[in-house]
């Protein structure tokens, strides 16, 4: 697009979007469902106690990556406490399904009508979903102390209200996604971290009195941005040529192209933190439930807590952080094979005519992809792991222990934001905005 002023394109593509009603309209509404989002989340649900809650988030860091969906409605514990993290827990177990069981591969071969057949699975398995995670949610409060004991109608109720804020948050992003500006259900995960910032802008002054350490955070948390955004935006392109044959009355033609595929770095986003973070911290939340209550001689579930909590001192935090550096390598690989797969690219190609230039179609252009994606794999693996223990590093090297430098969430910020521009630009493309300009 081109530029009508100094300002840089992402933003010009904003300021343009502005100027066209329709696209205004699109925004506008975007930010409308975001406010009723953030009004949902502190609605609050009867019989919790605060002061108690507080504290429980400060000693289970599971249940901190889990507020991180639910945009600060389950420190709330509100009737989102839940965010959208069943619609993804479904997402991913459907994304396994699809290459195992046949019928669901069959559907997904169907073009767009079996991938809405398939996403309406993926609603369905949301709602058992959020009503067992509703459960547990509010068993582990309650055993500690931070929701107080109820009758079985008043439990009930709890369940279905937690479930139903899932369900309208998953229909508030899908209305995003239908007459918004796409990516709803990212935009309402980007939302809550946002709204986590004057939170995080409050611990900063808090931490001022250490000030070369928190102009080391700043700087650490910049690079990571910049390393973000380059490994996000980062692929290999596979050049790929067509060669068709036209018939225009009785001659025949032979028409070519080029083209590539892009094979991202980082195929796998940010899965394989989620999967790593809910393996490593597991094993402390359910020793939580058999642990010594505070001034009692600890048990070995207390040294299982303490083994398995990123807050741990060295030489025991240090085990920590390199098994969860290991686990999102092993993850990372994991997943991109099972989403590659999905892709089934050397068929599609095969199918429409295309061709590797020195590659045969069929198994070699099968067992090429596969060593072209297993190289680039490494780079993404170890972007994300590098990633996933930074935290740990910047509060070893910073000594600022007041802020928290959240993996996860810089991935969804800075991969949301990216996503989004382009779909705006990609708006302005399409209704030619460049030749307004002119």
């Amino acid at each position: 697009m081109q530029q009508v002023s100094g300002r840089p394109r992402l933003i010009q593509a904003l300021f343009d979007a502005f100027s066209l009603p329709d696209l205004r309209r699109r925004l506008l509404f975007t930010v409308g469902m975001l406010v009723i989002f953030r009004f949902v989340a502190h609605v609050p649900l009867p019989g919790v106690d605060l002061a108690s809650l507080n504290e429980v988030f400060e000693r289970n860091q599971l249940l901190g990556m889990l507020d991180l969906f639910s945009g600060g409605a389950m420190r709330n514990f509100s009737i989102a406490a839940m965010g959208v993290y069943p619609y993804i827990t479904a997402s991913i177990v459907m994304q396994l399904l699809v290459p195992v069981i046949p019928r669901l591969r069959a559907l997904s071969q169907e073009g767009e009508a079996g991938r809405r057949r398939i996403n309406q699975f993926t609603h369905w398995l949301t709602v058992p979903l959020a009503a067992l995670q509703g459960y547990a949610q509010l068993a582990l409060m309650r055993s500690q102390g931070a929701v107080g004991e109820a009758a079985a109608l008043p439990t009930l109720a709890i369940i279905l209200s937690l479930t139903a804020g899932t369900v309208f948050l998953v229909w508030i992003g899908e209305l995003i996604t239908e007459r918004g500006i796409g990516n709803g259900i990212s935009i309402i995960i980007f939302g809550g971290i946002v709204a986590s910032l004057p939170e995080m802008i409050g611990r900063g002054v808090i931490a001022r009195e250490n000030i070369v350490g928190l102009i080391g955070f700043l700087i650490i948390g910049l690079a990571m941005v910049v390393l973000i955004v380059i490994f996000t935006e980062g692929h290999r392109r596979i050049p790929v040529q067509y060669a068709r044959t036209a018939f225009r009355g009785a001659r025949m033609y032979r028409q070519t192209g080029s083209t590539y595929i892009p094979l991202r770095v980082n195929t796998a986003g940010m899965i394989p933190l989620i999967f790593a973070m809910a393996l490593m911290i597991f094993p402390g939340t359910i020793a939580s439930y058999f642990a010594s209550p505070p001034g009692q001689p600890p048990n070995f579930a207390n040294t299982i807590m303490t083994g398995f909590s990123p807050d741990a001192a060295l030489p025991v935090g240090l085990l920590y952080w390199v098994l969860y550096f290991l686990m999102v390598v092993a993850f990372a690989f994991f997943y991109t094979m099972v989403i590659f797969e999905q892709m089934n690219l050397a068929q599609t190609l095969q199918r429409q005519g295309g061709f590797i230039p020195g590659v045969r179609p069929g198994k070699p252009t099968v067992d090429y992809l596969n060593r072209v994606i297993n190289r680039i794999t490494w780079g993404g693996a170890l972007f994300l792991a590098s990633v996933a223990v930074m935290p740990f590093l910047v509060r070893e090297v910073t000594n600022v222990a007041v802020l928290t430098l959240s993996s996860a969430g810089l991935l969804i910020v800075v991969g949301v934001a990216l996503d989004t521009m382009k779909q705006i630009e990609a708006q302005l493309t399409m209704r030619r905005y460049e030749g307004f300009l002119k």
